[in-house]
């Protein structure tokens, strides 16, 4: 069964998507859209693992009170480059009702739950736009065996790359200038 293109997806504008027009895709649009080097990218239906893991990370993060954990909002790199990461730890001085986007300014960490169709983006692409960005953490979560594998990150400076700092399994126990403890196992099957 093939599934024609809306109308204004298709040839697209003249020289690329960019960030700004992101925020003017027509109500049709699906609800979760990124821009990676001038072309949106769409998010199919995750599995249930992905809903799991992120919510893990949604509930169980618990920043300083000067910041503020986010889920699935993109973050503005430039003029072609506006990713979605799963969640985000952002500066709440930057929030309002209005947000749409945030600057790497104002992003403190970054998490990709890795799919099937996003391994390869959230282990090569995103890092390297994230890190060039300057934001400080970013960790990737992957599934093995049915449970949430994090890999952790942090920003050498000198360099704008990140450098490994754990792999963790069943307990993501770390310092991000707060302390972390997340218990990783997820609640499944539901009781």
């Amino acid at each position: 069964m093939t599934t024609a293109l809306p109308e204004w997806l298709y040839p697209g504008p003249a020289g690329g998507w960019t960030s700004d027009m992101l925020d003017h895709l027509p109500p049709d649009a699906p609800r979760h859209v990124e821009l990676i080097d001038g072309a949106l990218v769409m998010r199919p239906p995750q599995s249930l693992f992905h809903m799991l893991a992120v919510g893990r990370f949604e509930h169980s993060l618990e920043p300083p009170a000067h910041l503020a954990v986010i889920r699935e909002m993109t973050i503005t790199l430039g003029p072609r480059q506006r990713p979605e990461p799963d969640i985000l730890v952002v500066d709440k001085a930057t929030l309002s009702l209005e947000t749409t986007s945030f600057t790497p300014e104002a992003v403190y960490l970054v998490a990709e739950v890795a799919s099937v169709e996003s391994v390869e983006r959230d282990r090569t692409t995103k890092p390297i736009k994230y890190s060039n960005a300057g934001i400080k953490y970013f960790w990737r979560v992957e599934e093995e065996d049915g449970l949430p594998v994090v890999y952790t990150f942090e920003l050498e400076p000198a360099v704008k790359a990140y450098v490994p700092t754990g792999i963790h399994r069943k307990r993501l126990q770390t310092n991000i200038g707060f302390d972390v403890d997340i218990d990783l196992t997820l609640n499944w099957p539901p009781a």
